[in-house]
């Protein structure tokens, strides 16, 4: 018997026309709709007067459930899996299933269609060539103030999401690590109340002391140009004693000539200026 086939199909983030034909065909045709939450797939099947039976698949149940589900497409079944809204494997569990599909053999493919990220990335006005996505900041705080420090000399485009009632904190918090730099809040993506305000991390800020959030949010927030980093590199080398400069690289492996060579490098001095300075230090 062959195996069935895992389906990844994107429905609609918040406009029910943003589904696709093929996904409308693939949920009718295969044996079993595995959904975040089968009270809200059900919306949107009954809308589109779709049948197939439905199973719970989410964060909570995935250890004990993704392997029945493979064991199913194992037996022959083809299974579509669905999010509550968008692209399933996007900052959910079906990554998980993913994987174990491949280690089993099964062939996985997908519908695509609505994301969140792309929509909200698209439409800021911020640079869309190179971006990387974090998805929700995490909720232990040692490890959220881990990830923001890490984003602080991100040069490519940041894209967030973010719930209302952790907005405020979240701006307050990119705000203080990140300085005052453009920032694009999307909220309620493809519905009637959709939005972009476009401005800078400190006015909005402001802005959400004076208006409580409402909706869902996707933060676009600009990347850290290469020439302030380039300027705070510097700073910190300037700030460095140049042997601890040196051992920065040996530390690395690099040969005391070559250490030489990138610390000089790195503060805009001749090579000469640092042996020289080591040398007499030595002497």
């Amino acid at each position: 018997m062959m195996a069935g086939i895992l389906y990844l199909c994107a429905t609609p983030i918040g406009n029910l026309e943003d589904i696709t034909l093929r996904a409308l065909r693939i949920l009718r045709e295969v044996d079993v709709i595995a959904a975040e939450d089968t009270r809200h797939t059900r919306k949107l099947l009954t809308h589109f007067e779709i049948p197939t039976p439905t199973t719970s698949y989410h964060e909570h149940n995935k250890t004990f459930k993704g392997p029945m589900l493979i064991e199913q497409m194992l037996d022959g079944k083809s299974i579509a899996l669905v999010t509550d809204a968008g692209t399933p494997g996007i900052s959910d569990p079906g990554e998980d299933l993913v994987r174990l599909a491949h280690e089993s053999g099964i062939t996985v493919t997908a519908a695509p269609g609505s994301a969140a990220v792309i929509m909200g990335l698209i439409i800021s006005g911020l640079s869309t060539r190179r971006f990387v996505f974090e998805a929700f900041l995490p909720m232990d705080k040692k490890e959220r103030k881990q990830v923001l420090k890490e984003l602080e000399k991100e040069t490519r485009t940041i894209v967030l999401y973010e719930a209302p009632h952790r907005l405020k904190e979240t701006l307050e918090s990119l705000y203080q690590h990140m300085g005052n730099r453009h920032i694009a809040i999307t909220r309620e993506l493809t519905k009637k109340h959709e939005e972009v305000r476009s401005m800078m991390l400190e006015e909005a800020v402001q802005y959400y002391k004076e208006h409580e959030p409402r909706g869902e949010f996707v933060l676009v927030i600009q990347g850290v140009s290469r020439e302030i980093l380039k300027e705070e590199e510097i700073a910190t080398w300037e700030e460095m004693h140049i042997e601890e400069h040196m051992n920065i690289y040996l530390k690395q492996g690099m040969a005391e000539k070559e250490a030489m060579k990138q610390v000089a490098k790195d503060r805009g001095v001749s090579k000469r200026e640092i042996y020289a300075y080591l040398y007499k230090k030595d002497k």
